[in-house]
């Protein structure tokens, strides 16, 4: 007999972005339905299916089913490791809730809850940098949405409708843009080009040509990236960093 298989919980909660999906899923095994679903939670059918997808795949096995019958001819429920999943979530709710009560009780505390987010990802990701949602809008079929870091330097990202929807943004929320070592270039002189980021700032480590390197975007914010392939680069000189905004992830706090 077939084994059934295990949930991979900690792949399935492992980013915060999965409590909007968690909250589909919760609403298909309440209505029946995934466009219903859908409309409650305010996103679009095609959101909601690529919310129970990426749930699905993370979770390492099928969430929901097809249901026969109903006033619309048929409809969905929740597989047995659906409903076991939204269990678990509920009790990992409630001793999250419990440790964030714990820490803003304590008295002299310096940290912002909200840029803990970054502590619950694993990701290769090398750059995570707190910041701030200033605007989302509609650009040529996706959403740019521009951030502000801590400092008040603009950062774009480009995602698509869908995934904008997902994660609920809006102006003011506080988020972590992410992106990869590999996707940031560090010059003296870049060409500014549409649809990159542009950030200057001093270097922060030396590196010879096509070398890893950091640039310093603030005193306690360093940008990773790799030198141009012209010419080296030396601590303290004073350099450009960019990245493409399709390059930059967002991830927000619950």
């Amino acid at each position: 007999m077939n084994q059934p298989h295990a949930l991979q919980f900690a792949q399935a909660f492992g980013h915060e972005t999965s409590d909007k999906r968690l909250d589909i899923l919760k609403r298909i095994g309440e209505l029946g339905s995934i466009s219903e679903a859908a409309r409650s939670a305010n996103v679009s059918y095609k959101a909601a299916w690529q919310a129970l997808e990426t749930l699905s795949n993370l979770a390492g096995a099928p969430l929901v089913e097809k249901a026969v019958g109903g006033s619309g001819g048929g409809g969905a429920r929740l597989t047995p490791a659906g409903v076991q999943l939204l269990e678990a979530a509920d009790l990992l709710r409630q001793a999250r809730s419990h440790v964030l009560a714990t820490l803003a009780q304590r008295a002299g505390s310096s940290l912002t809850l909200s840029g803990l987010v970054g502590l619950g990802l694993r990701t290769s990701m090398r750059n995570q940098l707190p910041c701030e949602i200033q605007s989302v809008h509609s650009v040529a079929g996706n959403t740019r949405v521009v951030l502000s870091l801590r400092d008040g330097t603009p950062l774009a990202s480009r995602i698509t409708h869908e995934s904008a929807e997902l994660l609920g943004l809006k102006a003011g929320r506080p988020a972590l843009a992410l992106c990869k070592a590999t996707a940031v270039r560090i010059g003296t002189a870049l060409a500014a080009v549409e649809g990159q980021n542009r950030l200057n700032g001093p270097v922060w480590t030396s590196a010879p040509a096509g070398g890893e390197t950091s640039l310093a975007l603030s005193p306690q914010l360093q940008l990773i990236g790799f030198a141009t392939l012209e010419a080296a680069l030396t601590e303290g000189q004073m350099a450009q960093a960019v990245v493409d905004e399709a390059a930059v992830v967002i991830a927000i706090p619950d």
